[in-house]
């Protein structure tokens, strides 16, 4: 069970994940909105909201993933540490900017991370020099992602129909090319990264662009695959606080029908291929232990060319999706500036 230190986990009812839902996919819908979809007065979401943001475990997330633009390497990093330095190395990984995801699962004493970097200099650098020389770093182990299939976007177990990037994936399918973003896209999805729901005249001010302009610019990254906008929670905060990570080597002839297996599976919420020996690398979340292990007997028993399996269970996370989380004496949570909540 993946352990965020600091992080509360809120109480939720049956309004309060029909907020979650809905937002998940709506991040910007309004309140009256919202509330006509769940069943609340639009005063009574907004509280709601605030009360979930508040909590730690909800925020709202801005990413323009660089495997669906096709910018840098991305990078996943196995780093064994002495006995006494797991939480030390990875607590300082996760002040990184370019760290998205730090862990410690079970098994060896490893800290698991996911950063970007633009280039293979770049990567020497920063596993030579940076990780290489913090206290108590015996040994590092990098594999460099080839293909992104599914992400925490595309991970939604209260919804009966995939995204479509997993219903792509299902079927073999690839991604279409991306599209072109410029300067003025990325300082909004910036400024979306401080405040999800900013106004429209907000940011054609900060932009300094029409709302007209600002509106077709956030309308054509929405409708495409490589902006993600969303109102992100934490596994546990869902009822899924049971967290494995998985790497599987599959051989080369039998790969596509095993991804195509296991983007089939619901409870898998990051699907990548990678370099190295193994070669299938994932993240799942479950209820329980129990349809943790039913989860692997299933899924693992059914893949034709599976040549070995490794999965491990997440014990605390410090970093996901770019934030740090569970940090002690760090932020716990995503705090960026909000516009204040309408009183009931």
């Amino acid at each position: 069970m993946a352990e965020n230190r600091g992080v509360p986990q809120p109480s939720l009812d049956a309004a309060d994940l029909g907020i979650l839902q809905y937002l998940s996919r709506h991040p910007r819908a309004s309140f009256a909105e919202v509330g006509a979809r769940v069943g609340l007065h639009e005063r009574t979401v907004a509280r709601r909201l605030g009360r979930l943001l508040e909590s730690g475990g909800v925020r709202f997330i801005a990413d323009l993933p660089n495997e669906y633009l096709g910018e840098g390497l991305v990078v996943e990093l196995a780093v064994r540490c002495a006995p006494g330095f797991l939480e030390e190395v990875a607590k300082a990984l996760a002040t990184r900017s370019n760290v998205r995801s730090v862990e410690v699962a079970t098994g060896d004493l490893v800290v698991l991370a996911e950063v970007t970097v633009a280039d293979e200099t770049e990567l020497v650098e920063m596993v030579d020099r940076t990780v290489g020389r913090m206290p108590g770093v015996l040994d590092i182990h990098s594999a460099v992602v080839l293909r992104l299939l599914l992400t925490a976007a595309d991970w939604a177990p209260y919804e009966a129909e995939p995204s479509p990037l997993r219903r792509l994936a299902i079927e073999g399918g690839r991604p279409p090319p991306p599209i072109a973003v410029d300067p003025s896209d990325r300082e909004l999805v910036r400024l979306l990264g401080e405040d999800a729901r900013m106004p429209m005249s907000a940011l054609a001010t900060r932009l300094r662009l029409s709302e007209s302009s600002v509106r077709r610019r956030l309308n054509r990254l929405m409708a495409s695959h490589v902006f993600h906008l969303r109102l992100f929670a934490e596994p546990a905060v869902l009822g899924y606080p049971v967290e494995t990570r998985f790497q599987l080597e599959v051989r080369h002839a039998h790969l596509d029908a095993a991804l195509r297996r296991l983007s089939r599976e619901p409870s898998i919420r990051h699907l990548v291929v990678t370099t190295g020996r193994s070669n299938v690398l994932g993240y799942a979340s479950h209820a329980s232990t129990a349809g943790m292990h039913d989860f692997h007997a299933r899924a693992f028993a059914e893949l034709d060319g599976l040549r070995e399996v490794r999965t491990a269970l997440l014990m605390r996370t410090y970093r996901r999706a770019g934030r740090s989380v569970g940090v002690p004496g760090g932020p716990a949570a995503d705090r960026s500036p909000r516009r204040p909540i309408p009183p009931a």
